[in-house]
Formats: C-alpha cells, sequence, structure tokens
C-alpha cells in the first residue's frame, strides 16, 4: 500500500490517479478517501488527482492518544502527503473538515496551493453555541468509545444536514453510512476530541482570512443550516472567493450532487489555471 509519512511518522494512507498539473482531494469526518471517487475518475482525465485518508482513517495509521488529532496535525498531514509526492504546489479541495483544514493551509504555507475548494464548511462556528458544540463532540467521541462506529453511524445518518442526501439518493445515502459504520471507533473518537472539539472558529480568524489571497471557490447546500453562515463570512472575508449554494442540498455535496460539484469545480480550476479568478473588482462594491 502507499504511504507518505506524517511530521509524527504517523502513516497516511494514499491514492492517485491521472496525470497533470496536482488536485488533492481531503475529505470529511464522516468519510474517507474512498468518498472522493467521482471526483477522482473525473478529474483524473485532466489532472493529477490524489485522495488520501487522515490520520484514524484506516488504511492510515489510528494513533492512539486524541493530542495526535489537532487541526494543526490534519493541514500539514495534506502537505505531507504533497512532500512525498515531491509535489510544489497543488488545488485543494475539501470537504467540511477537509475545507477547514485547506482554509490553515491558506493562512500557513499559501505557495503550497493553486486554489481551495471549500464545500460544507464551518459547522462548529457559532461563537454563540461554541461550547455546546465542543460539549457534544467530546459526547460523540465517548460514544464511539463506547458503542462504536455502527451504532454511532445509525445517529449520525440523521442529522439534519444528513437528510436531503437521504432525500434524493437513499442507496447513496445507505453505502456512505455503512462505510461509515465500518470507521475505526477509536479514530473517530479521538478525529472528535481532538480535531471537531479543539479547532477555533473560523469567525476568530477575520483578520487572517482577509490576508489569503488564495483563489477560493465556497461551495454551500442551502440546507445545510449549519454552513450558510460560515459560508457567507468566508465570502465577505476571503479577498479571491467566489460563493455558490446548491439547492435542495445538504452537507455530503461531492456524492448528492457530483455531476453539478465537478462541474463547477471543473469551472473554477480552469479560471484558475487560466489566470482569470482574481480578487473581487473594487468597482462592485457598494459605497457605504
Amino acid at each position: 500500500m502507499p504511504y507518505a509519512i506524517a511530521n509524527d511518522k504517523t502513516r497516511l494512507y494514499f491514492e492517485e490517479a491521472g496525470s497533470g498539473t496536482p488536485i488533492i482531494f481531503l475529505h470529511e469526518f464522516a468519510a474517507d478517501h474512498t468518498n472522493w471517487e467521482p471526483q477522482m475518475r473525473y478529474f483524473s482525465r485532466g489532472h493529477r488527482c490524489i485522495a488520501y485518508s487522515a490520520r484514524g482513517y484506516a488504511p492510515s495509521d489510528v494513533p492512539a492518544s486524541a493530542e495526535d488529532y489537532s487541526y494543526r496535525h490534519f493541514y500539514t498531514d495534506a502537505l505531507a502527503v504533497l512532500d512525498h509526492l515531491s509535489i510544489a504546489r497543488a488545488h485543494f479541495v475539501g470537504l467540511s473538515m477537509g475545507s477547514y483544514s485547506s482554509l490553515q493551509v491558506a493562512l500557513h504555507a499559501p505557495e503550497r496551493m493553486l486554489s481551495m475548494t471549500l464545500a460544507g464548511v464551518g459547522s462548529g462556528s457559532s461563537l454563540e453555541n461554541l461550547d455546546t458544540f465542543r460539549k457534544t463532540c467530546v459526547e460523540t467521541a465517548e460514544q464511539f468509545e463506547k458503542i462504536g462506529s455502527v451504532e454511532v453511524a445509525k445517529v449520525t445518518r440523521e442529522a439534519p444536514g444528513r437528510i436531503p442526501f437521504l432525500v434524493k439518493d437513499p442507496r447513496g445515502h445507505a453505502d456512505f453510512y455503512a462505510a461509515l459504520a465500518r470507521h475505526d471507533s477509536k479514530g473517530s473518537a479521538n478525529t472528535m476530541r481532538g480535531f471537531q472539539a479543539g479547532r477555533p472558529s473560523v469567525y476568530t480568524m477575520a483578520d487572517a482570512i482577509g490576508r489569503a489571497t488564495t483563489p477560493a471557490l465556497i461551495i454551500c447546500g442551502d440546507e445545510d443550516d449549519a454552513c450558510v453562515e460560515p459560508s457567507l463570512f468566508l465570502k465577505k472575508h476571503l479577498p479571491a472567493s467566489g460563493l455558490t449554494f446548491f439547492p435542495k442540498s445538504g452537507h455530503v455535496l461531492n456524492l448528492e450532487e457530483p455531476a453539478l460539484f465537478n462541474e463547477i469545480v471543473e469551472r473554477f480550476i480552469a479560471l484558475v489555471e487560466a489566470n482569470r479568478w482574481g480578487a473581487r473588482d473594487p468597482r462592485s462594491v457598494l459605497a457605504g
């Protein structure tokens, strides 16, 4: 199996396909590298595509301590995969947890990015409800340890942001959560404690985000309530960003609407590569 080695020697399993300008895909909490298959098949026709499983997601290593699952570990792991493959810069395409990690790369290592697609980004960011969100993450971690991934998956699949996937594609929804049920319980628990409960809210990073010049495409499902306001916030503060909403869609955007997702990301990447996706023209901003 192909593995990249993170800074702390954690092994990260990856797959790649195609050739050309690189695209790296970063998955969400409930997913792993396999959930990018519709994108790997589509984009590898013209790009070198890499998908990897984050730490805690087999066949990547599952570190024993939650301290090894901070948001810093996650974004530097993405860079470790690029380093292993001798890739200097890539387009980053993330969903949820993967979007947050992509944003962190833009803030800390922008020279490694050609662009970033931030899909389903920002859940748990509300400062008013931040303590409650973090408490829920810790409780979910305890559930993974107590009853295991199979039982937790039954709850996760009924979360509000997941229902649009069920409504439009029951078969795809069932396959997705069957895969979640096979995840390593310890890895999921540690990711909940370390990453989900420990990451800063995007609302606390407005100044840094305002200085990030990486071309950005923000995608949100209009029924993914937890991500609507953070997506608008990022559109307001990221200088070279565009925002689109998918109608009647929830959180799992790349699988709920794979054709639409692929089309809009492909158009975005083409514009970036043609140097036609820059900062907003100040003439388009209303005065006052």
